[in-house]
């Protein structure tokens, strides 16, 4: 299975599939798996696997990676869509390690684990748009699949079980003023009083803290303001990236954050909230006898819009993604795939 895999792999790098543009990837990968025979679905450019009928009397779980990559970096010192196998084994390309390594992984593990009878209902599905939280995505295929009791989302993580992951709010803030003359004693200054929020978002703390994801994260990141010099700014925009724990879902921070500060603030929106799995969950505790470490995550995934337990973890590291010159290792995806077998071979998930 490793070198099917592979291949599979090559192919998906040689075929640009940037966010909502996946279309050419995911005909290649519907043409692969329809001819080994699988049960193949697709809606939009996300492809789903399911292995034989559905059995209402197990749980279902759901394998998950996405096919979606970012645009290539300046300082790629190689062709991103040529995939380059080198003599220390690692494979460069863009989106091999975010997370065509993944897709591929899961992928033999879904192949391997269908050999034997699960007590489980197995789907794989290799979703799309996943990079720009994309309404296309996973959040297009849930309704057509049967109700999930847990979901593996395949994302670099070293193969270490990513059991809390951050959500992401993003507010758009504006402070008003009234315009004047700067060289006269007149007007407010929206500066100013964005100057006061501001400083708020930078020093509050959100009194719930995670042992693994740590407190709230909030950054202003972005400020506009003013049309020329000599004239007292009326409005002040300012963009806020908020980082959620488990604790507080980002509709309870927003209400709190509104109620704290003077500017206007607006929500693009509330639905990718945090996640956090039971350490007693069957996985959690297999994933502990094999000696893999928790951790909590402070990067986004498709977790935040699973309503559904879900650990993220996969082959590859996180600080190579979105990078020039982004590989994996093939010993990373050899191993993955050993890992995932050996996690849910024969699982109960009651």
């Amino acid at each position: 299975m490793f070198y099917k895999a592979l291949d599979i792999l090559k192919g998906m790098i040689s075929r640009p599939s940037f966010s909502r543009e996946e279309t050419a990837v995911a005909d290649f990968l519907e043409n692969i798996w329809r001819k080994e025979g699988h049960l193949v679905s697709r809606i939009g450019n996300n492809i789903y696997l399911m292995a034989g009928a559905i059995d209402p009397q197990k749980p279902t779980l759901l394998l998950n990676s996405h096919i979606d990559t970012v645009r290539p970096v300046s300082g790629w010192t190689r062709d991103p869509f040529s995939p380059e196998e080198t003599e220390d084994d690692r494979l460069y390309g863009l989106g091999s390690n975010d997370a065509g390594a993944s897709v591929v992984s899961l992928y033999a593990a879904f192949c391997l684990l269908t050999e034997n009878e699960q007590p489980y209902n197995l789907i794989f599905l290799a979703s799309c748009e996943e990079e720009v939280s994309g309404t296309n995505g996973l959040e297009k295929v849930l309704p057509y699949l049967p109700p999930i009791a847990f979901a593996v989302v395949g994302e670099p993580t070293g193969m270490r079980p990513a059991v809390a992951e951050k959500g992401l709010m993003v507010l758009d803030c504006v402070a008003t003023g009234r315009a004047g003359h700067a060289a006269r004693n007149e007007g407010v200054n929206a500066i100013y009083k964005a100057m006061d929020d501001i400083n708020w978002f930078r020093t509050y703390q959100f009194p719930k803290q995670s042992d693994f994801l740590g407190p709230v994260k909030m950054s202003v990141t972005i400020i506009h303001a003013g049309t020329q010099h000599n004239v007292v700014p009326d409005r002040c925009e300012f963009t806020v990236d908020v980082r959620s724990n488990e604790f507080y879902s980002n509709e309870e921070l927003y209400k709190q954050i509104a109620e704290h500060v003077g500017s206007q603030v607006v929500a693009r929106s509330f639905r990718l909230n945090s996640s956090r799995v039971d350490l007693n969950h069957p996985f959690v505790q297999r994933a502990l006898m094999l000696g893999l470490e928790p951790f909590g995550s402070p990067t986004l995934s498709d977790q935040a819009l699973m309503p559904f337990p879900s650990v993220k973890i996969g082959p590859g590291q996180s600080a190579r993604s979105h990078s020039a010159d982004e590989y994996i290792e093939l010993m990373e995806i050899r191993e993955a795939i050993d890992v995932y077998v050996r996690l849910l071979s024969g699982l109960e998930l009651h």
